[in-house]
């Protein structure tokens, strides 16, 4: 019996949703499962890259499928590189599974679990879909056009398919399992498992010991950070009213890491409205993550309200892992805002209330004994329900609950 994953990305490409399949896979691989992977041969910020066609890695088969290389920034280019990835990805599939094998999906490309439950259905494998988010739903809920109509209404019904016909449905939180059970998924078909962050590789790092501060010209500042991703499903106009309305509190410092879709948007605000007090720094090397989650006091979370129970900011962990507090910027009842609030490990804030977060920053500044405890409370929180060792543990239980181990 094999596990096979499907999705675009895997090692040693470092999207987030690369790593996390990484983690998975490795992990299998060395309790002794015959794992393989079905990916393209990119890298999420490099689609010119041209990475093996097949190769083992730390046990694990890794099979690179060709696909169009338009890239991310075009959405028509960017829907040929799915048509070819499913094309592609359903050939390699049917050539590789057998009966009783288990196919893990995830969601990239969107739709992709549709393309699994064919080829598990016509091989009688088992199919685990493992869901980042919820698709057409973002889409519409990002008012991408031609989605909200008819065609939206077909798409949700053949990924409901999809899912009805899973042996399980890996959900993020419980938000998305209440969506989906909502859609007329057996509840007993659906497993929330959160992701995760490496608790060995990201530590608790005090600021006088981090050389990111130095470097970065950040030692002495209070750092309010926002790390990862910036893109079509964060709102920032909450976190640049709270920036300008903080000008004059010079030790105060809003650092940006990452980078996305919205990355030019938000530094014309910032430099449009001459906000000094924001500084902007590339993504970080997944070796220097401890240091570069290390640098900042805080951090921000954002999500739109609309995306509630669609998708989970998985940077929270991470952060969390890193022993800091998170303000949530967004729904007070959203996934990461409950977990935040119910464990004493940050605040939620409504989106467009840019005054009261600027009041939660400062009164966080001020009293850096509240705020070292939120972040002591967030690191004791990680170690009991979100550890990657506990994550992996629960991936574990549901596999061999879907068949059964060599």
């Amino acid at each position: 019996m094999k596990i096979i994953f499907l999705n675009r990305f895997f090692y040693p490409d470092h999207s987030a949703t690369s790593q996390l399949l990484t983690d998975l896979a490795f992990h299998l691989a060395d309790a002794g499962w015959d794992v393989s992977v079905i990916c393209s041969r990119q890298r999420y910020d490099d689609a010119a890259a041209e990475l093996p066609v097949t190769e083992q890695v730390n046990r694990v088969q890794v099979y690179r499928i060709w696909t169009s290389r338009f890239g991310r920034h075009n959405l028509i280019g960017r829907g040929l590189d799915y048509l070819s990835f499913y094309l592609s990805a359903a050939w390699r599939l049917y050539c590789l599974t057998r009966e009783g094998d288990i196919v893990v999906a995830k969601t990239d490309p969107p739709m992709i679990s549709v393309v699994a439950g064919w080829i598990a259905r016509l091989r009688r494998a088992y199919l685990v879909n493992w869901l980042q988010d919820l698709f057409p739903e973002v889409a519409t809920a990002l008012k991408i056009k031609g989605l909200d109509g008819a065609l939206g209404r077909i798409l949700v019904r053949l990924r409901n398919r999809s899912l009805q016909q899973a042996k399980c449905n890996i959900v993020l939180g419980e938000l998305m399992r209440q969506r989906l059970v909502a859609e007329g998924i057996p509840e007993g078909q659906i497993r929330v498992v959160h992701n995760w962050a490496d608790g060995e590789a990201i530590t608790p790092l005090p600021q006088a010991q981090n050389p990111l501060r130095r470097e970065w010209g950040l030692e002495g500042k209070f750092v309010v950070g926002y790390s990862g991703n910036l893109g079509r499903a964060h709102e920032f106009t909450t976190l640049l009213d709270a920036a300008e309305s903080l000008q004059k509190q010079k030790q105060i410092v809003f650092l940006f890491i990452g980078g996305g879709p919205q990355l030019a948007k938000v530094q014309e605000v910032v430099q449009s409205r001459g906000l000094g007090n924001c500084v902007f720094r590339p993504y970080q090397p997944r070796e220097r993550l401890r240091e570069s989650l290390g640098v900042a006091d805080l951090h921000l979370v954002v999500l739109r309200p609309e995306l509630e129970g669609l998708i989970v900011p998985s940077k929270f962990y991470g952060i969390a892992a890193a022993g800091r507090p998170t303000i949530y910027v967004g729904d007070p009842q959203g996934e990461v805002a409950q977990i935040v609030t119910r464990g004493d490990a940050g605040i939620a804030v409504v989106i467009g209330n840019g005054t009261g977060l600027a009041e939660q920053i400062v009164e966080l500044h001020q009293n850096a004994g509240c705020c070292a405890g939120l972040g002591q409370n967030a690191h004791l929180l990680f170690e009991k329900r979100y550890s990657r060792q506990l994550a992996l543990q629960a991936w574990c239980t549901v596999l061999n609950a879907c068949g059964r181990k060599p």
